[in-house]
């Protein structure tokens, strides 16, 4: 059962039901929503959820928008509705959409209209229902929904049972199929006279399109408000299982104000912490974000290569082709989307990143996400974990162990207790998989990782998931430093649960070794060894092995150097001694192998508190990876820290093979290749969960070193600070991209690159906030996906812990 709602302002050619947006490739940068709504508030019981959307007075400008982008490069920024001046002189509705729950099958649906414009308007306001068609497919029983009375819809449903949508005041109820017009689309026979495009042809057209025995599978009530300049008018609907002789409707406002007082509550609770009131509308609006981009996600991978009973069989060549490996993929589970219109599916290692900021608000959820992508119907039989819809068998970052003990951590913290049963079955599971990217991934056997893929798009030089036009691979330091990462947690986890069962003491000795392994080869230099750090540089760098046996270091400041660095861990000597057997096997391990443990740090000398240091990067060359990611001319922007140093503007890198030119640019904002879809890049722009591992690094970092390392802050300013105070400053900038300025302004609605828009001059859309795929390397501007509160939303999580720690 779903239930939307629709609108028609008089002007538009057909009614407004769903989100309009520009395809790949009518995009200049992909595609891309063109539409003004926001996710206000929501709850993780869902008990109050809040959405707006603006809606123009004029007719929607969707040729304009169309030809605009079309006609702009991909140098150009996209062209953009405001760009239109469809809003000017405030000509448009906000639609303001309230639900609130009187229990779980009963629900209040509040919708509120302002006319913003200078003079009255008129607006239909078509609240809809209808099922979810499946009877096609597999000619299954068919629900219904018929008029009960001139203001009640009553829906029948095998499952469900009865329903009823109570809809006072309504001036009428239109009925017709939620089945396809094949004959509008493809000129072919429709399996009924009325269809789901009937309610629009009604609506604009004055068609006799909906049905008048007022039945079908979907359903509209309209109401036709006339709506005086600056008035709001309200109406309120009931959606609930209580039968008309028993329900009593009049406490429909008083259930939405008690479930938003409810709200409010449970929010102060979460962040009790003082913080502006901006900071606590932005962390807010990210949590309601993170709550409303929820999605059923049902794809069965085997009926959709093989072709549904009821219909013709899809070509033969689908047997081969994408996914065709994970026929045993089969979901029916609510995910986490990253974006609900650019990205209407789930990625795994987005996914990890948004259980972070979910545990603080709904812990149970958060692990129900970690742990489905490692069940039977979505991790392959080898272990290896899905990575996207449209190509599960690529690479993302193994961060899934990382997620897991994060998320145990934050209920542990904030919610009393830790999950230990969801992070041994996790464990159990993650085991496969690092098993998977040893025997996978790690080409001869000397702990160095090509990766792939990794989420990275288009940060190399090469497209890294195709054939090298070299011949050859790459050696990948952010692969090898991934893995390096991926084994830590992987001990971590090990040792606390090792706490209450000693049987994980072996296990933990396993990846304790295995990471000495892999910073081992990330360090080593001389005869046959691959160097991925540059000694010259103080950096790290991808390599290329050519096919000759040459090999050459791709020398691209970019992400893929600073990533050594998520390799960190301490040791309490606490924790050792509840530990003996791991204890004693870790320093005779440390005793017998100084080979591998001198380019390891720090196995030999305890920092603060007697701690221990595992750790790729050792104090020396942590020193010099910082020394280049805090200098303003690389990689640190006022915002964050960049993907690409800034050095790469006036010094491009540039690999010349088989009579063509490879190049990396530094380009901060949208890419200016198609690469990926074009709306994607990574070659200069700030991304919210690389900066978010940063961070967590840095603290680790001081968690051992204390005040004893310190570093200038920014690069050449003889400002010197501790780790965790950089930590700290690195977190600001990044809060900075969504709280007002000084000048009243987000950097993130782009205004100190344009001429400034509503976003900073009305207060009807002023304290309304978009979180971006990603931001424009030097002054923070969204780019990319709109609402992609996805990993965005960790901007929770920092203005969260930066409010607890305040030093203020």
């Amino acid at each position: 059962l779903c239930f939307a709602i629709a609108l028609w302002n008089g002007a538009d050619p057909i009614i407004k039901e769903r989100l309009f947006g520009l395809t790949g490739s009518e995009g200049n940068h992909g595609e891309d929503v063109k539409e003004y709504y926001f996710y206000v508030d929501n709850t993780p019981t869902h008990s109050y959820m809040k959405y707006l959307y603006k809606y123009p007075q004029a007719a929607f400008p969707y040729e304009q928008l169309v030809n605009g982008n079309k006609h702009r490069s991909r140098k150009e920024r996209e062209f953009e509705l405001l760009d239109t001046g469809v809003f000017d002189s405030d000509r448009y509705f906000d639609v303001v959409v309230e639900y609130a729950k009187n229990s779980p099958q009963d629900i209040t649906i509040q919708i509120s209209i302002t006319n913003h414009a200078p003079d009255s308007q008129t607006i239909h306001l078509l609240p809809s229902l209808w099922f979810r068609n499946t009877w096609a497919w597999d000619n299954s029983n068919k629900p219904s929904l018929h008029a009960h009375s001139p203001e009640a819809i009553a829906l029948n449903h095998q499952h469900l049972g009865q329903m009823w949508l109570y809809c006072p005041e309504s001036e009428e109820l239109l009925f017709t199929e939620n089945e396809t017009n094949y004959q509008r689309l493809l000129g072919t026979a429709n399996s009924s006279q009325y269809l789901k495009d009937g309610i629009n042809d009604y609506i604009v057209n004055g068609e006799a399109s909906v049905n008048p025995q007022q039945q079908g599978t979907k359903a509209a009530a309209h109401y036709e408000l006339a709506i005086a300049s600056g008035e709001t008018k309200v109406v309120r609907l009931r959606l609930c299982d209580t039968a008309p002789d028993v329900l009593v409707l009049g406490s429909e406002a008083e259930i939405v104000a008690t479930r938003l007082r409810e709200a409010d509550e449970f929010y102060h609770n979460i962040s009790p912490f003082a913080m502006t009131d901006d900071m606590r509308n932005v962390q807010r609006q990210a949590f309601a974000g993170m709550l409303w981009s929820k999605q059923y996600y049902n794809y069965s991978v085997k009926p959709w290569l093989e072709g549904d009973s009821a219909t013709p069989k899809p070509p033969s060549d689908r047997l081969k082709g994408r996914n065709a490996q994970w026929f045993h993929l089969e979901s029916e589970d609510i995910l986490s989307m990253p974006d609900k219109w650019e990205y209407p599916w789930f990625a795994a290692w987005d996914l990890a990143f948004h259980a972070i900021p979910i545990a603080m608000i709904d812990p149970d959820f958060a692990k129900q996400q970690l742990d489905v992508i490692t069940r039977e119907w979505f991790m392959h039989p080898n272990g290896q974990i899905p990575a996207y819809e449209w190509n599960f068998g690529d690479v993302n970052p193994p961060v899934h162990a990382w997620a897991t003990y994060r998320v145990y951590k934050i209920e542990q913290k904030m919610h009393g207790k830790g999950d230990r049963i969801f992070l041994e079955r996790v464990f159990q599971k993650l085991l496969l998989n690092f098993t998977w990217w040893v025997n996978r991934k790690d080409r001869d056997g000397k702990n160095v990782f090509e990766g792939g893929f990794l989420g990275l798009d288009n940060i190399g030089v090469f497209d890294r998931s195709a054939e090298l036009p070299t011949g050859g691979h790459i050696e990948q330091a952010d692969g090898t430093s991934w893995m390096g990462m991926y084994c830590l947690n992987m001990l971590t986890i090990a040792l606390e649960l090792a706490k209450e069962n000693h049987v994980y003491e072996d296990i933990a000795t396993k990846f304790f070794e295995h990471f000495l392994y892999i910073a081992d080869a990330m360090n080593k230099v001389g005869d046959n060894h691959i160097e991925l750090w540059d000694e010259e540089d103080g950096f790290y760098y991808d390599v290329l092995n050519l096919p000759s046996g040459n090999q050459l270091k791709l020398k691209v400041r970019s992400l893929v150097g600073l990533i050594p660095l998520f390799a960190v861990q301490t040791l309490d000597p606490e924790l050792l001694d509840q530990l003996p057997e791991f204890k004693n096997r870790m320093h005779w391990f440390i005793n017998h192998h100084p080979e591998l443990t001198q380019n390891v740090a720090c196995m030999e000398t305890c920092g603060l508190g007697s701690r221990r240091l595992l750790a790729i990067c050792y104090r020396d060359k942590l020193q010099r990876i910082l020394t280049k990611m805090l200098d303003e001319k690389e990689f640190l922007g006022e915002f964050g820290i960049r993907a690409l140093s800034k050095f790469h503007k006036d010094n491009p890198y540039i690999w010349r093979a088989t009579g063509s030119e490879y190049r990396v640019d530094y380009e901060p904002a949208e890419s200016s290749s198609g690469l990926f879809g074009g709306n994607s890049n990574w070659r200069g722009p700030i991304w919210m969960p690389v900066n978010y591992l940063i961070i967590e690094s840095l603290q680790k970092f001081h968690h051992f070193y204390g005040d004893s390392f310190q570093i200038e802050y920014p690069t050449g300013s003889g400002n010197l600070m501790t780790l965790s105070d950089v930590a700290d400053e690195l977190s600001q900038r990044l809060i900075n991209i969504f709280v007002k300025d000084e000048s009243g302004d987000r950097p993130v609605n782009d205004s100190q690159n344009r001429k400034k828009s509503k976003f900073d001059t009305d207060a009807n859309w002023s304290n309304l906030v978009l979180f971006h795929e990603y931001f424009h390397g030097d002054n923070g501007s969204g780019i990319g996906a709109s609402h992609q509160t996805g990993w965005t939303g960790l901007v929770a999580k920092l203005i969260h812990q930066s409010s607890e720690y305040s030093r203020s």
